[in-house]
Order: structure tokens, then sequence, then C-alpha cells
């Protein structure tokens, strides 16, 4: 059999999962789940050293299998380009990164903890690797299922709540995107769910305009949903508050990138004068995820809900980025979806590691830590610069080229823009100054003295470590993803620009 390594990035994790799950032993379960999280890694790593940097909007490492289900003209054909590269590696780094946090935290039930994890790791890597978007959706929803459990059963305060408000809301999402991409797959006539098949058929047969705007509208709102775009956005907060560590690492970074990956592989391509038609509504909206989202991460006083309004916000950049219609703009989001989920999976780790030396989220409690902990703060600060958009991280980058694309879609967008950047400023810097430095409180300082020891053992410094170490990288040599995004990027363009200048038939 021939070596497929995008085939065995899904099923190591997903064979680890079930043989958890069919009872091996918990030694034996454990040693195995290193297995089952870091081979999709070290196959994510290995392939982008590999990935040629002039591949144009060509798919690399395709393979294809029937399943049966051919007649349907559905196949798993698996593949990688310059836009689903960089988030294959976002979910291979990120989820070894929460595995490994996972195997040391504890949990109880701790098999079933990790066999969920690993069903979710192997979900994330089919999503980003899948060229059919028949199995692009499957693997989506295999993810999802994943972290209603989690949040129901491990999560923390309002779990009951924050599990139910989840599943109505994504599932919703789920829907209507799933409503729109049968309207695309119907009205394109191509009889076949592959996304290289439909995006020919569409660039020669565009489709109807009614079509274009009926199917980018609903994409558009329930991908939104999944991505928490503002007013659709109060599930995110809420669960990541209660989802447990690792759960909230893998979706936060991960899997609420799924949302705008389809818009840029599927909504934008097949329906670019939908785009243009729904480019208002959604710049109003990302808008609200920017100043509204971040006015109330600002009100907040609870750490964990801070980072997750945080993260809520900074999405509404990438919107911003597709709303503009640009290479730049579509490029600068997908760095920014890339960064993003770095950073804030790194400060969803770091704010449990501070919680198990202070016993409490509310910043209002907290002070001097640094003290206690320099190392923790290190991370934390490093963490927080990063997702402010300071040059050495890839946030820079990222957020670089949508101000970019934004300015030049509209400079009053743009100023909008820049007050976000202001407000993350403001509550971020001042989440570092309340834990980490100032006057401790007497009820803070006397938790801390009976944790031993204060600072981060290796056990958690090393997902850390994955993480910044990865922000750092792509922020010193931003090429290495930048090149094979540009040339897929710059291959699309000139389609993209004539069907959405073409007149489509009526």
């Amino acid at each position: 059999m021939q070596f497929d390594p995008l085939l065995l990035a899904i099923a190591v994790p997903l064979a680890v999962a079930a043989a958890i799950f069919a009872g091996l032993p918990k030694r034996y379960s454990v040693r195995l789940a290193y297995v089952g999280f870091v081979a999709p890694a070290a196959i994510a790593l290995w392939l982008w050293s590999r990935f040629p940097a002039n591949a144009g909007e060509a798919y690399q490492f395709m393979s294809s299998r029937d399943l049966g289900l051919s007649l349907l003209g559905i196949k798993l054909t698996l593949g990688l380009n310059g836009i689903s590269l960089p988030l294959f590696v976002l979910a291979g780094v990120v989820g070894l990164a929460a595995g490994l946090y996972a195997i040391q935290s504890g949990a109880e039930r701790l098999k079933i903890y990790l066999a969920l994890l690993l069903v979710m790791q192997g979900g994330l890597m089919g999503v980003f690797a899948s060229v059919d978007v028949f199995f692009f959706y499957f693997f989506h929803e295999l993810a999802l299922i994943p972290s209603f459990i989690m949040v129901g059963i491990w999560g923390g305060r309002d779990r009951g709540y924050a599990a139910m408000k989840l599943t109505i809301y994504l599932t919703v999402g789920a829907m209507l995107s799933l409503a729109g991409l049968i309207l695309i797959y119907h009205q394109s006539g191509a009889q076949t769910f592959d996304l290289i098949t439909l995006r020919a058929e569409a660039m020669a047969h565009p489709l109807s305009v009614t079509a274009q705007k009926y199917g980018f509208g609903l994409l558009l709102f329930g991908f939104g949903i999944l991505v928490s775009l503002w007013p659709f956005h109060t599930w995110a907060p809420l669960g990541y508050g209660a989802a447990p560590s690792s759960a909230a690492m893998l979706h936060a970074g991960v899997l609420k990138k799924f949302g705008l990956y389809g818009l840029l592989q599927v909504a934008l391509p097949l329906a670019p004068v939908g785009a243009a038609h729904w480019s208002g509504v959604l710049t109003v909206l990302a808008l609200g995820n920017i100043l509204i989202v971040g006015i109330i991460a600002l009100a907040q006083r609870d750490l964990k809900q801070v980072i997750g309004y945080g993260s809520v916000m900074h999405m509404g950049y990438a919107f911003l980025g597709i709303a503009a219609m640009s290479v730049v703009g579509v490029g600068g989001a997908v760095l920014m979806m890339v960064a993003h989920g770095l950073s804030v999976a790194l400060l969803f780790l770091l704010s449990t590691c501070i919680y198990h030396r202070t016993h409490t989220f509310d910043l209002t409690e907290m002070g001097g830590l640094a003290r206690h902990a320099p190392v923790l703060a290190a991370f934390f600060v490093a963490a927080t610069m990063a997702s402010i958009g300071l040059p050495g991280f890839a946030n820079f980058w990222g957020e670089l080229a949508l101000f970019v694309a934004i300015w030049k879609f509209s400079p009053w967008v743009a100023a909008g823009a820049v007050a976000g950047v202001v407000i993350t400023a403001i509550y971020a810097l001042r989440a570092v100054a309340k834990v980490f430095f100032g006057p401790p409180t007497d009820a803070f300082s006397r938790v801390v003295a009976h944790v031993t020891p204060v600072d981060l053992r290796w056990s958690e410094r090393v997902p850390a470590l994955l993480l910044l170490g990865l922000l750092l990288f792509i922020g010193f040599w931003p090429r290495s993803l930048s090149a094979p995004l540009n040339s897929a990027l710059g291959s699309l363009a000139p389609a993209l620009a004539v069907k959405a200048a073409a007149d489509p038939r009526p």
C-alpha cells in the first residue's frame, strides 16, 4: 500500500481513541496517547518542510479512496494547498500541546478524556486535509461532538448551561452551512463534492446571481455562528470558560477556524458575486466583533472570560480580511488564523496554570504572582504581547497584512480596526498587571504559600514552549508560511477576478 501521510495523520489518533474505548488498560492507554498526539504533529511539520513554495493553487500529497460512495459523487480525497497547509500545521501543533497537557492533568476518567481529545484531533486533521466538501463537513462534525461531551462532563462552573448553549448554537450554525453547501452543490450541476471539480465547473459556468447570493449568505451566517461572528458570539466565552483546558485549546485555537476556512476555500471561490453582495453586512458584523465585543472584554474581571472575549474579538479582523475581497486581505486572514490559534491556545493553557496556583480566575483577588512564578509570568507576558501583535510574533504579520487590505478597502473601517488594537492592549496589559504585578491580596498570598511548586513544572513548560516557539518561528521567518500561501492566492486571484467580473447566467 502506498504511503499516505495525510491519511495517517487522521487515522492514527482515531485508531488510538478506538483502542482506548475498546478497554485498553490505563497505563497502556496513556502511553499510546502520546503516539496519537505526536504522530499528526510530526507529519504536519514534515509535510510543511517538503511543501513546494511555488505550488500555486495545486494540491500536494494528494490521495483518493472510493469507500463505496462514488455513486453519490463522494470520495475521501485528501490534499494540501497553500491555504490549507498553515491550518493543518496549526491543528497538529496545538493538538500536540493540548494532548501533552491533558496527559499530565490528572483529570478524572483520564482514559475517556484522552480518547475524546484524540477523536477531536483526528477530526481536525481531516478538516484541513479534505479536498472533498462532504468529508470537509463530516470531519468537522466528528471533531465537534467530543467538545460538547467534554464541556458537559469535565467542565467547570455553569458547565451544563454552557454545554447546552454550545450545542444549540453550533448545531444551528452547522445546519445553515450544510444548507449552503447543498445549494451550491445542486446549482453547480457538477454531480460531485470534489472541490477541485466544483471550482473548475464554477469557473466555466458561474452560478446564477441568485444562487450565489443565497448560497454565500447561508454559508456566511452558518460558518459565522461557528466562528462566533457578532452578534452570534455569546456561546463562545461561556463555552471556553466552562471547558477543560485542553478542550478549550483545541476548540478556540483550531476548531473555530473551520468557518473562516470554509469561507475562503469554498464560499469565496464558488460564489464571488455573493461575497461582494454580502461584503457590507460582513464588514458591519466584523466591526461588532472588534469594537462591541472588545468593550465587553474590557469589563470582565474573570481571567478566562477576558481570554474568551478577546478570542471572539480577534475573529473580527479575519472577517474584515475576507470582506475586503483582496489577495492581501485573504492572506492576512489566514496568517491571523494561525497566529491567533497558537496564542489563544497558549493563553488558555497558562490561565489554567495560574488557576492551579491561585484557585481563582478573579482578577481582583490576584497580584504579585511574578515574585513566586517568574517563568509563568514570562510565558504569559510573551503570549499577551503576541495577542496584541508585537513585532517578532506571528500575529504581527497577520495584522499588518490585514490593516493594509482594510485601509485600501475603507479608511473608516481601518480606523475602527486600529481602535480594536488599543482596546486589546488595555484589557490584555491590565490582566498581566492584575495577576503578576502590584500588591497581592492577603487571600492570594495565603493560597500561593501552600502551592508547591509555584512556578511552572516541565510538564507544563513543554506544551507552552511548543506554542510559543512556533509563534516566534513564524514571527521571525514569516516566509515559511507566506510563500506557499502567496503562491496559492496569486494563482487563484485572476480566476476570482474573472468570476466576480463575469456576467453569470440569469
